[in-house]
């Protein structure tokens, strides 16, 4: 059987990678995909194959995706082996000393903060008028969130702001100019909760006696930072989808006792990551019933996975009363989201908020996606908001 392939430069699969991958995945497990660098990469387009390729400890990330970019000057090299680049057991101590800051209980006792986040953001929009959701409401969230959860300064947020947009925006270009203010902002801040300790992860990890070096922990707070600001593009996703689906729109809020369930099936719908981080076999490996030689790369499709009818019934319809779960839009194994929890909550506190604000919401024009390999987002999502019914 020919393996399809993907090509990540025609437009049908950057703008559907639903159509796209869900047709390759039809087809055979395994796709190809052309990336330059890389050669052909192996897509394991099926749930089950995508699950084993991100929790298989022969397939190994690999520590250069931000150190072979061009333009980053070389001393900044040293900080940008970041956690979601470590394997195993080195992995494993960096995650052991972050975690305890994003657990679900964690998440549980923030709710109250992004509660008042998300009314303030509410507040600074119109009661009758039109709004870019993405820029007035779903970027600014995660952005205030994760750096009271990190420790950045009240005065330095508004330059992670901006940095974090280049991220939500998929502006490589914006994010490698940025790298060196990024590990200055992030040194300045360690030196901050040294002088100025805090309720924060920074604060905690400064205090552990068996703790992270000074380079660990630069890169650390900077790749925390920055990952922490991208929930924005689910949140805008999750809001296009339920205002493109009316029935599920208005049953959520009938029923809003359905929105842990709702953000679930929103999530595994739109999930903004099309694809895993590739992986390089350490060793050969059989991937969804097909060799993969050493040294090969191969990457899990969470696209195809969410929508594979071996996994989800239905997959294509929107159904937030759908029970199961098991999607892989946070990933799976070793490397399964670290903020994920927070990402729960925001998506879901951020949603009912504003339903619950403003009893019409409607597209005000047409969403359009950015045609983009990595990331299924918006460039935009501005809508019609009133208070009054």
């Amino acid at each position: 059987m020919t393996n399809p392939v993907l090509d990540p430069s025609d437009p049908k699969t950057l703008l559907d990678p639903f159509t796209a991958h869900s047709t390759a995945r039809e087809r055979s497990p395994i796709a190809l995909m052309p990336v330059p660098g890389l050669g052909d990469l192996r897509v394991a387009t099926r749930h089950d194959d995508a699950r084993a390729v991100l929790s298989d400890p022969r397939l190994r990330v690999s520590a250069n995706s931000f150190i072979g970019l061009p333009g980053i000057p070389d001393h900044c090299l040293r900080y940008l082996r970041t956690m979601s680049e470590l394997n195993g057991p080195e992995h494993q101590r960096v995650r052991r000393l972050a975690a305890p800051a994003f657990t679900a209980r964690r998440a549980a006792r923030f709710r109250p903060r992004i509660t008042e986040l998300v009314t303030a953001l509410l507040d600074a929009l119109p009661d009758d008028g039109e709004a870019d959701l993405l820029a007035d409401y779903a970027s600014p969230l995660p952005s205030d969130v994760i750096c009271e959860l990190v420790g950045i300064p009240e005065a330095d947020r508004e330059r992670w702001r901006a940095h974090g947009s280049a991220v939500v925006s998929g502006n490589l270009q914006g994010l490698v100019a940025a790298v060196p203010d990024v590990i200055e902002g992030a040194k300045a801040a360690i030196a901050h909760r040294r002088a100025h300790p805090g309720d924060d992860l920074l604060t905690w990890l400064l205090e552990v006696e068996d703790g992270l070096t000074d380079t660990e922990l630069t890169t650390l707070v900077w790749h925390l930072v920055l990952a922490g600001q991208t929930p924005a593009n689910l949140v805008v996703n999750a809001l296009e989808a339920l205002l493109t689906h009316p029935d599920q729109l208005a049953l959520l809020r009938e029923r809003p006792e359905l929105a842990p369930r709702a953000v679930e099936e929103l999530t595994r719908w739109a999930s903004p990551q099309l694809m895993a981080t590739p992986r390089f076999a350490a060793e050969e490996v059989e991937v969804g019933g097909e060799p993969v030689p050493a040294g090969a790369p191969v990457v899990a499709s969470l696209v195809g996975a969410n929508r594979d009818p071996r996994a989800h019934n239905d997959p294509d319809r929107l159904d937030l009363t759908r029970a199961e779960g098991g999607h892989l839009a946070y990933g799976h194994g070793p490397h399964f989201c670290l903020g994920a929890a927070f990402a729960r909550v925001e998506t879901e506190v951020a949603i009912t908020g504003l339903l619950a604000r403003y009893p019409v919401v409607e597209l005000a024009e047409t969403p359009e996606r950015v045609p983009d390999g990595g990331t299924w987002r918006l460039a935009s999502l501005r809508v019609r908001l009133s208070r009054t019914a």
